[in-house]
């Protein structure tokens, strides 16, 4: 009772807020056209329909579009002729998402949570089976999917404190979303204690999915190339977020001349223009990425600092840099970014003291030598300068691959408990599979 009138609420505000969530990715849409594309899909209405019994992928991020390549991949090569239904909540992952796609498979957006988007989701795409990567969403869409008899796993699931805090004050509403999964494939034995204090029943701790997630050696090889062209020390500030790169570029234009170039990539593609501000208020030199093709003119090669701005290049950045200070970890607002990545690269990484949403990684990171921690940015800045261009950092960058490699896996163990679940749910009678094997 408690639960269905939770719903209600939820369903209530989300109705009244459509109005200014739509607004928000208009404005969104400045920086990213892809999300003033397809709204109907927000609400579930029109595109194409799902093939009867697909899987059902839901990765809201460019970081979870990558976890979930890496499991489709797999998946594909098991059995060649299931069809995929793949859902997105942001226009980064949409367009990385659209690359997975085979004849047969959709893509569409995962709808606003309301009663009526999500009843018409599952009316429309009757998937078989739904990954949800890394995270919870949607109590609405839940409930529908434990009503359609559709069960739904978490991969690579994570839950930091700050999104431990959130949910048990939210109890009413998400715990019957945690207590509805059929499965739940969490991070680490920290995850899954938090995990189970929110109401998930079937945990299990299977590692971290984006260990396996190779980065792709043409993007490393140009951030090599471009490495050579600057001549120069280089430090990345990866996946910055709000609060963070005002204090970055005070402590940038402290150091003493001659600095490593600094290039800076926000997580948020809707914080560019706001920190282009933030760096030509300071007088330094600026250049953009989008504004040259393969290798950076002469003019960019002397810039104080170059401005990551369109997305799926990380790989480069991380290849061309000498250290990566990790975005999101220097202000307590925030959780770290993961920095698994970086580590596939070979870039050793300097974090600061808030890792609480990938703390065990971090943890691990700093136990293999791959990875330090700074006591505030600042420090992180000094550090970072001292390193860029040290011939010790190589010790750092061996122990960056040795610390990926004995990490891999996780997605063998993830397949197999995703088709033990599949097993358990007949296939559609309608389906392709099903008419084949007639």
């Amino acid at each position: 009772m408690i639960a269905s009138l939770a719903r209600g609420w939820h369903s209530a505000l989300t109705l009244l807020a459509l109005p200014w969530r739509f607004a928000a990715l208009w404005w969104r849409g400045r920086e990213h056209r892809g999300y003033r594309l397809r709204w109907h899909e927000r609400l579930a209405f029109g595109g194409p329909r799902a093939q009867p019994g697909a899987v059902w992928v839901h990765a809201q991020t460019l970081g979870e579009v990558k976890e979930a390549a890496v499991l489709v991949g797999e998946l594909r090569r098991f059995n060649p002729s299931w069809r995929y239904l793949l859902t997105h909540g942001e226009a980064e992952g949409r367009a990385e998402g659209y690359k997975l796609l085979k004849p047969g498979d959709v893509q569409a957006w995962l709808p606003f949570d309301t009663r009526g988007a999500a009843r018409r989701f599952f009316r429309r795409h009757q998937p078989r089976v739904g990954v949800l990567m890394e995270r919870l969403t949607h109590p609405n869409l839940l409930h529908r999917a434990a009503q359609a008899g559709v069960p739904v796993m978490m991969a690579n699931a994570r839950l930091g404190d700050a999104d431990l805090k959130h949910a048990q004050r939210r109890r009413a509403l998400l715990e019957p979303g945690f207590q509805s999964l059929a499965l739940v494939l969490a991070q680490s034995d920290a995850d899954a204690r938090r995990l189970a204090k929110v109401g998930a029943q079937q945990v299990r701790v299977f590692g971290n999915l984006r260990f396996d997630v190779e980065p792709p050696v043409k993007l490393i090889a140009r951030g090599l190339e471009w490495r050579q062209a600057v001549g120069r020390p280089v430090v990345l500030a990866a996946g910055t977020l709000k609060g963070e790169e005002e204090p970055l570029l005070d402590a940038w234009r402290a150091l003493s001349a001659p600095r490593p170039l600094l290039v800076v990539v926000p997580r948020r593609a809707k914080r560019l223009a706001r920190v282009a501000f933030e760096v030509r208020e300071r007088g330094l030199v600026m250049k953009r990425r989008s504004t040259w093709g393969p290798l950076p003119p002469a003019d960019v090669l002397g810039a104080d600092v170059w401005l990551g701005d369109r997305p799926g290049e990380m790989a480069t950045y991380y290849g061309m840099a000498d250290v990566a200070l990790l975005g999101g970890s220097f202000d307590r607002r925030h959780g770290g970014q993961s920095l698994v990545e970086a580590a596939a690269c070979g870039c050793p990484v300097l974090m600061g003291p808030h890792t609480s949403d990938h703390e065990n990684v971090a943890e691990l990171a700093i136990a293999a030598g791959a990875a330090e921690r700074a006591s505030d940015l600042r420090a992180a800045v000094a550090r970072a300068a001292r390193l860029a261009g040290d011939p010790r950092r190589d010790a750092w960058v061996r122990n960056a691959f040795s610390f990926t490699a004995a990490h891999r896996g996780t997605v063998n163990r993830v397949v197999g408990a995703l088709l033990a679940l599949m097993s358990t749910r007949p296939v559609p009678a309608d389906s392709p599979e099903a008419v084949r094997g007639r």
